[in-house]
């Protein structure tokens, strides 16, 4: 299994989620072992950061990535939805220029990127795609949430959340994330309180979020006119961005994730903690084996509230 580029460039403009104003990015296909980079525009130049778990430097709302030194300070906000769609379909190298400080919001999920990437096309390369796979098992708490992961050939996502909303409440769905089947998370969309929303406008924060890009709630319903896109979007969400915060690692990640009620700050956390003791729990691994065969081995997709359990073992 080769790494990946797209075939084109891509441009991109929207509005900011923290800002409201407009913002633009430009993807640029990249060399193999590049990875993926943000090239963040400032005015005093360009500075350029790759994702990893110590670059995150706040996680309010979403993660944003940061790089200092030299008098020159530079961060783009909200990355998760679009590196989510990046390692949901699995493209290894890319270059993605930012001005304005921010992704976009789009409409609040990954699935404007997805449709961006996909009509770029995806270009194969010729070196093998390397992996950091779970090696043994580990666990992260904190506050009543969790994140377990497992030794895996693949990335898995058994995910639970619990709000006292009577909308939402408890849900929980299973995936095995591949291109095929990322769509079914990609559409799902943030989601915020009214109450939540309004604190926030009022001290200068999120104030490009709207019912064009979020699922907003009052104490009772759904204030968007189209309602849900699924019955369990919130959950649906919360495994995109648990996708999207995962490629904090850089290497794209394999392992069985078995996680409740997990954050955006949860999940850096966790990966603080698997970084900082790689030589216990982290191998990484070469897929040289032809795709065919992978697939042949991989399970099918469990059923969207299919009970949490553990994955056939990794091999490497």
């Amino acid at each position: 299994m080769n790494q990946t580029t797209i075939k084109k460039n891509i441009d991109c403009s929207g509005v900011g989620l923290h800002g409201g104003k407009m913002v633009h990015l430009t993807m640029r296909p990249a060399p193999e072992d590049t990875g993926i980079v943000f090239d963040i525009h400032t005015a005093q130049g360009v500075r350029r950061v790759a994702p990893n778990p110590q670059s995150v430097v706040a996680t309010g709302l979403a993660t944003t990535l940061g790089v200092s030194g030299n008098g020159h300070d530079a961060s783009v906000a909200t990355v998760e939805h679009l590196l989510a769609a990046i390692r949901g379909l699995e493209i290894d190298n890319m270059i993605i220029e930012v001005q304005g400080g921010e992704v976009p919001i789009m409409d609040g999920s990954a699935a404007s990127f997805v449709m961006l990437l996909r009509n770029a096309g995806i270009r194969t390369q010729s070196r093998a795609r390397r992996v950091l796979r779970i090696a043994k098992p580990i666990s992260h708490e904190s506050d009543g949430k969790s994140i377990r992961a497992l030794p895996y050939d693949g990335f898995r996502v058994d995910y639970t959340i619990d709000f006292a909303h009577p909308l939402i409440g408890v849900q929980h769905m299973s995936l095995e994330v591949t291109p095929r089947t990322f769509a079914e998370v990609a559409k799902a969309r943030t989601f915020g309180f009214l109450r939540e929303v309004e604190y926030m406008h009022s001290k200068g924060l999120a104030l490009g979020g709207s019912l064009d890009n979020a699922v907003v709630l009052d104490d009772y319903a759904v204030l968007n006119d189209d309602g849900l896109r699924f019955p369990d979007e919130f959950v649906r969400h919360k495994i995109l961005d648990f996708i999207g915060d995962m490629a904090m690692l850089g290497t794209p990640l394999q392992g069985h994730f078995i996680v409740n009620c997990s954050g955006h700050a949860l999940n850096n956390a966790f990966l603080r903690v698997l970084t900082e003791n790689a030589d216990i729990y982290l191998q990484e691994v070469t897929l040289d084996e032809p795709a065919a065969e992978r697939a042949a081995r991989r399970p099918a997709v469990a059923p969207a509230h299919a009970p949490a359990h553990v994955g056939h073992p990794a091999t490497a």
